[in-house]
């Protein structure tokens, strides 16, 4: 599956929560899932349906295709720590997340787009890869001639989200740098992770 480029409102309609990473707006005006049934009230999920969800809810909000996705799990799922715990901390340490949480980006797409065309450095040198993955101590920065991107000050000036404390800003230089690793809690929205670890221990 390659990025999803369709209605990002109808998507987090269908999964019943907003998404930040995915799209500034909200489904506030529509809290209910798209179709002409949208409104009716429907009968208790299934446990996979609800698995599928919760999994559908990182996938979209991270912009991460399935085939990357369960490699990231099957990553987190040999690390000593609840695979849950592990694979949403993968998921906050992405570069392009980074960039989004920091306030450069109005969205993650947006983020991945500015990384991919060169425009952000980790600890001085430029790195285009968007699945990067940070560790404590890195300084993510705009490079010198992307420091005035129109797009860049602008999301600053109107951030999507509010800074999380696992990474500190520099308004005066325009950096952030990681300072302890993230957590489950640092994720912008509601997941229950067990259910994606159970979506995938039967189909692994």
């Amino acid at each position: 599956m390659g990025r999803f480029t369709g209605p990002r409102v109808k998507i987090m309609r269908a999964l019943g929560v907003d998404l930040p990473g995915l799209s500034r707006k909200s489904m506030e005006r529509r809290p209910y899932p798209p179709g002409e049934h949208g409104r009716e009230r429907r009968g208790k999920a299934s446990d996979f349906k609800r698995q599928l969800m919760e999994k559908q809810k990182l996938r979209f909000n991270y912009g991460i295709g399935e085939r990357q996705f369960r490699r990231m799990f099957l990553e987190a799922a040999t690390s000593r720590e609840p695979t849950g715990k592990k694979l949403l901390e993968f998921l906050e340490r992405r570069l392009d997340n980074m960039v989004f949480r920091a306030g450069f980006a109005a969205t993650i797409p947006a983020a991945r787009q500015m990384v991919t065309h060169r425009h952000f450095t980790v600890n001085g040198k430029t790195v285009n890869i968007p699945s990067y993955r940070l560790k404590a101590g890195d300084v993510v920065t705009p490079r010198e001639k992307s420091k005035d991107l129109l797009a860049i000050n602008e999301s600053l000036e109107n951030p999507s989200l509010t800074r999380p404390d696992w990474f500190s800003f520099d308004e005066t230089k325009k950096s952030a740098q990681v300072s302890s690793l993230p957590d489950s809690t640092s994720v912008p929205f509601e997941i229950d992770v067990q259910l994606v670890v159970e979506y995938y221990a039967t189909r692994i």
